[in-house]
């Protein structure tokens, strides 16, 4: 494929490493301390959730999230590290797509009420799935570099 500048590979390579560029600035602009120590995330979560409008998500927070808040909120928040540094690097990128995907669902699910947040979401989550059809580690990606997939 030809295009202006880059090859198609190599666009989707920039696609990939953005990607990963926006989950480290989910990572970088969380107030860790507020997450780790006062549990401001899981707290403002468990709000969301309580007033969700679908049962099964209530129960499933207060099955799942709320009685382990501490372990939720290093899960969270080093998620979000992990896809970052994987899509960046192109480690493990196949994984780190489907996990990224998964973990911006459960938010889009989560923030049904939230038109901004369904947006970021919902963007996220398609640029997970063409990175993951056009199988985005082909290029610039240390998974080319040693050989995986």
């Amino acid at each position: 494929m030809q295009t202006i500048w880059l090859t198609g590979a190599e666009w989707l390579a920039v696609l990939r490493i953005g990607l990963g560029l926006w989950w480290l600035e989910s990572w970088r602009h969380k107030d860790k301390k507020g997450w780790f120590e006062r549990g401001t995330g899981i707290a403002w979560a468990a709000d969301v959730a309580g007033k969700h409008k679908w049962a099964a998500v209530r129960t499933g927070f207060r099955s799942v999230v709320t009685p382990r808040p501490k372990l939720m909120a290093y899960v969270v928040v080093y998620a979000e590290l992990a896809l970052g540094l994987g899509l960046v690097t192109g480690l493990l990128t196949p994984v780190a797509l489907v996990c990224g995907l998964l973990l911006n669902l459960l938010y889009l699910v989560l923030m049904i009420h939230d038109w901004a947040e369904q947006g970021q979401n919902a963007m996220m989550a398609l640029i997970s799935v063409v990175a993951l059809f056009a199988m985005s580690w082909q290029t610039w990606s240390l998974d080319h570099a040693i050989g995986l997939f």
